[in-house]
């Protein structure tokens, strides 16, 4: 039986293309086009106008806050790089592009004055965007810093080095598929108040990213948790009002 070599690559020519490389772009462009399916399905409550400068928030903020936590996710590889400006760049991680796609429509709609939620329509094409593109860090192995800890579970993976790990990119894919399907089931149940779907979508995330980390090498702080993790905890923090009383979130009941 043949081994999956990492990372893996696409024969075009006479190169090789990096799954990842694909994954990340296809990711995208499947997620959006989902994203129009379901506005056209099932309209939107924006407008049009106002939809669009909401989009642009999230697309700079995203970029802004997954570079930026990416590259504090290890602070003393940050402080000794030779160019700051460079290695900013070149970091990312998914945990910042929410959180900071999250600012960036915030800060967009006090500026438009839009009162209304925007997230709802964008929980399930994000769902299947990040779907797609853990296939691709997956693809990578070790050559990329999402892979797992070394395990003696029987489920543990060679990813490119000698040892068996956790391969927590597949862990991220099984959640985020029964992430879907739970929230599908819930919609089905109970009429979620405008903003809910969200704000569930981004609880159940940044919790199971907080567990996940604990298995993911990286740079720790003396209290025994990384960047990444105190950046989900301050996100959970912000919702925390919404989850002190769960019913408000609950627009009505339906009974069988």
């Amino acid at each position: 039986m043949k081994t999956l070599q990492f990372p893996v690559t696409l024969p075009i020519g006479s190169t090789h293309l990096p799954l990842h490389a694909l994954t990340e772009t296809l990711g995208m462009f499947i997620g959006f086009r989902f994203f129009l399916l379901l506005k056209k399905r099932q309209g939107d409550a924006v407008t049009p106008s106002n939809r669009i400068w909401a989009i642009i928030g999230a697309i700079f903020g995203a970029l802004f806050g997954s570079r930026l936590l990416g590259a504090l996710e290890n602070p003393p590889e940050l402080a000794s790089a030779h160019n700051i400006l460079l290695y900013v760049y070149a970091s990312k991680t998914i945990v910042g592009g929410l959180l900071g796609g999250l600012a960036g429509v915030e800060l967009t709609k006090k500026l438009i004055k839009e009162t209304r939620s925007t997230g709802d329509l964008f929980v399930y094409p994000l769902i299947l965007a990040m779907m797609i593109g853990r296939i691709g860090c997956f693809s990578m192995g070790v050559y990329e810093e999402t892979y797992g800890l070394p395990t003696t579970q029987p489920w543990g993976m060679y990813l490119g080095d000698q040892y068996l790990r956790h391969p927590v990119a597949l862990y991220e894919i099984l959640f985020l598929g029964l992430l879907w399907i739970s929230l599908a089931l819930l919609d089905r149940k109970v009429v979620l108040v405008q903003g809910a779907r969200f704000k569930l979508f981004m609880v159940a995330y940044l919790l199971f990213r907080f567990l996940l980390d604990f298995i993911k090498p990286g740079y720790r702080f003396s209290i025994g948790i990384g960047s990444i993790q105190i950046a989900c905890l301050l996100g959970l923090l912000y919702y925390l009002p919404d989850f002190i009383i769960p019913g408000r979130l609950i627009e009505k009941r339906h009974y069988a």
